[in-house]
């Protein structure tokens, strides 16, 4: 973490200390439904807390078009003061009288949540002007919102060039995982990259062919890839436009020396459906009316042994159709073995993306990885190899 500026460079007892956060939560009926965000933020929140600074938390909320009684903070603060055991007060806007007085009225150690800055419009653009009304209110800017990093926004990055700029706890883990996952990783390293399709990933396997030894490719990206190669698929879902690019990804890998990865057996259904009877198949045989949902046990196996040859793993994306029993199979698998040579000390796994962090704790095995990032955006433009501007703005320059 060197070249990053953290909480360990600055003393901020006294100081007003603006804290960007996720509390981008989850909510039902005025209720926060999963509170993981809340408890990822917390520490760094404590912290400066503890050691006497003012914390003034900065966060968005939805996507509000203008001031929305729906998207309000509020609520989310009831629940963050239950996650930090102390009391969070609120402010009814983020920059101008109400702001400010509530700033004004804060005591060394005191917790404030200041309303949605996606009210203002001025936000999104990264607005000079309200920048400037935004750093009126503090000393010293935090950013711990790594979900929000590849968003040059005015709290996100605009902060930055106005204050002094710190990376939270949260940031400084994300950035620690992923510098051991691709910056500077023990190798070999191997990927596994998943999910539907290869037009959304198209930036992330042309980046990660450079940098690991190994590629498995699984989920509906493979049937594209298998589909290049002449395999045929009968009607399982597959980009098939974009047999070129799977051609070029691949000899790129082979320039690279990097080993791909697919399936050399799948599971096959008639039915996209839970529990609907399937069968593996060899991909020579694949029925022309069948779906391919998931890998088979050969491909299972295959997996496996390429993780047992990696030092580091980089995963993001299911296997199959993991929200569907059984097609669920190989993605449990997978993950059950990365976390089994994990717990033994033999490798270092980092996961991220939202479907990526489902399937991993269906499997039970969220807490054995190494590391599990919550960022969906921001962990995939890392993973493509994209400067993300909230974390450039931390450097040590």
């Amino acid at each position: 973490m060197a070249s990053f500026r953290t909480l360990d460079d600055v003393d901020v007892k006294g100081k007003r200390v603006l804290l960007r956060v996720d509390l981008n939560v989850p909510m039902e009926n005025g209720r926060v439904t999963d509170a993981t965000r809340l408890e990822r933020v917390a520490p760094t929140i404590t912290e400066i807390s503890d050691k006497g600074g003012k914390v003034i938390l900065l966060a968005h909320f939805g996507r509000p078009k203008g001031r929305d009684p729906k998207e309000s903070l509020k609520p989310v603060t009831e629940a963050l003061s239950k996650v930090v055991n102390k009391p969070v007060a609120f402010a009814d806007d983020c920059i101008g009288e109400p702001a400010a007085t509530a700033v004004a009225a804060l005591n060394d150690g005191d917790i404030l949540c200041l309303e949605n800055t996606r009210f203002h419009k001025e936000e999104e653009k990264n607005d000079p002007a309200f920048v400037a009304e935004l750093a009126k209110l503090g000393d010293i800017w935090v950013n711990d919102a790594f979900s929000a990093a590849h968003r040059a926004h005015a709290s996100t990055e605009g902060l930055g060039h106005k204050l002094p700029a710190y990376a939270g706890r949260t940031m400084q883990a994300e950035l620690d995982a992923l510098e051991k996952a691709l910056e500077a990783p023990t190798k070999p390293v191997i990927a596994i990259i998943g999910g539907a399709k290869v037009s959304t990933k198209i930036d992330l396997l042309e980046n990660l062919v450079s940098k690991v030894d190994a590629l498995v490719i699984g989920g509906g990206m493979a049937n594209t890839f298998l589909h290049a190669q002449g395999v045929a698929i009968g009607k399982s879902l597959a980009e098939k436009d974009l047999g070129a690019t799977a051609v070029r990804i691949m000899e790129k890998a082979e320039a690279a020396n990097c080993a791909i990865i697919l399936p050399v057996d799948a599971t096959v259904a008639f039915h996209f459906a839970a529990n609907a009877p399937s069968h593996a198949y060899g991909l020579d045989a694949i029925p022309a009316d069948g779906m391919i949902l998931d890998v088979g046990p050969q491909s299972i196996a295959r997996i496996h042994a390429a993780i047992d040859d990696a030092a580091t793993l980089v995963w993001n994306g299911p296997l199959g159709a993991f929200e569907l029993q059984p097609f669920d199979r190989g993605t449990v698998a997978a993950a059950k073995h990365a976390a089994e040579r994990t717990k033994a000390k033999k490798l270092i796994s980092i996961a991220g993306g939202g479907d990526t962090v489902a399937a991993l704790n269906q499997a039970g095995v969220g807490a054995d990885f190494t590391y599990v990032s919550t960022a969906g955006g921001a962990f995939l433009e890392w993973m493509e190899g994209k400067p993300l501007p909230g974390v450039e703005v931390l450097r040590v320059k």
